[in-house]
C-alpha cells in the first residue's frame, strides 16, 4: 500500500509558549504629565479687596459673616452719540475707543422710539456701551482711579453724592483723552461717558465706604 506522504509529519505546537520560553519584559509605567500652570494672574485690585477692604468694612460695620460684606458686581460704561445720526463715522470711532479703554468689545445702543424733532427714527444707533465683570472690571477701575482721574485738569476728587440710594455709584467723564490708551492724533471729537458702578451694598453709606477703601478719590 502506498503510504500517505502527509502521515508521520508532526505539526508544530500552537498556543501558549512553554515554560522554557523567555518571559516578556513588562512595559515601564508612563510618568504622569505635570499639570499645566495657568498664566492667568488675578487683578491687583481684587487682592486689595480681599486683603484690606474686607477686614476694614467688617471692622467699620460689624458684619458677622464675610459673605455679607458688600462688593462690586459690575461696571457699565456708556457713550451717548446723538450726533451719530448725521455722521456714522463718529460711531465707529466711539466703538474703537471704548474697546481700547475697556479691553472688551462694546455693543451699539439703538433708539427705542422715533422723535421727529431730533430727526431720530426707531432703531437708529445713538450710542455704545460695555459691561465689565471679574478681572476686567477690577483692572479698569484700577486704571480709572489711579491713572485716568488724576489726569483731569484741576482734579480735586469725585463727588461723594452721586449714589442712587441703593449703594450704586455713577460717575461722569467729560473727555476720553484722560485714558492713556487713547491716541490723541486719532481722536475726531471729544466724547463724554457715564461710568456706573453696581455694588451689593444695601445703603449709600456702605457703598461709599466700599469704594473709598478700594481707592476711589472722593472729594473731601
Amino acid at each position: 500500500m502506498a503510504k500517505d506522504p502527509k502521515a508521520g509529519k508532526e505539526k508544530p505546537a500552537q498556543g501558549k509558549p512553554g515554560k522554557d520560553a523567555a518571559p516578556k519584559e513588562p512595559h515601564a509605567p508612563k510618568e504622569p504629565k505635570a499639570p499645566k500652570q495657568s498664566k492667568k494672574v488675578d487683578a491687583r485690585l481684587r487682592h486689595v479687596y480681599k486683603d484690606r477692604v474686607i477686614p476694614a468694612l467688617v471692622k467699620e460695620f460689624g458684619y458677622k459673616n464675610v459673605m455679607g460684606v458688600p462688593k462690586i458686581e459690575k461696571v457699565a460704561i456708556n457713550i451717548g452719540l446723538g450726533e451719530a445720526t448725521q455722521n456714522a463715522k463718529l460711531m465707529d470711532g466711539a466703538v474703537n475707543e471704548l474697546t481700547s479703554i475697556a479691553g472688551q468689545r462694546p455693543v451699539i445702543t439703538k433708539a427705542k422710539k422715533s422723535i421727529a424733532a431730533f430727526k431720530l427714527r426707531e432703531g437708529m444707533p445713538i450710542g455704545t456701551m460695555v459691561t465689565l465683570r471679574g478681572d476686567r472690571m477690577y483692572e479698569f477701575l484700577d486704571r480709572l482711579m489711579n491713572v485716568a482721574l488724576p489726569r483731569v485738569r484741576d482734579f480735586r476728587g469725585v463727588s461723594p453724592k452721586s449714589f442712587d440710594g441703593r449703594g450704586n455709584y455713577t460717575l461722569g467723564v467729560k473727555d476720553q483723552l484722560i485714558f492713556p490708551e487713547i491716541d490723541y492724533n486719532k481722536v475726531d471729537k471729544a466724547k463724554g461717558m457715564n461710568i456706573s458702578i453696581t455694588t451689593t451694598a444695601k445703603t449709600d453709606a456702605e457703598g461709599l465706604a466700599l469704594l473709598k477703601h478700594m481707592g476711589m478719590p472722593f472729594r473731601q
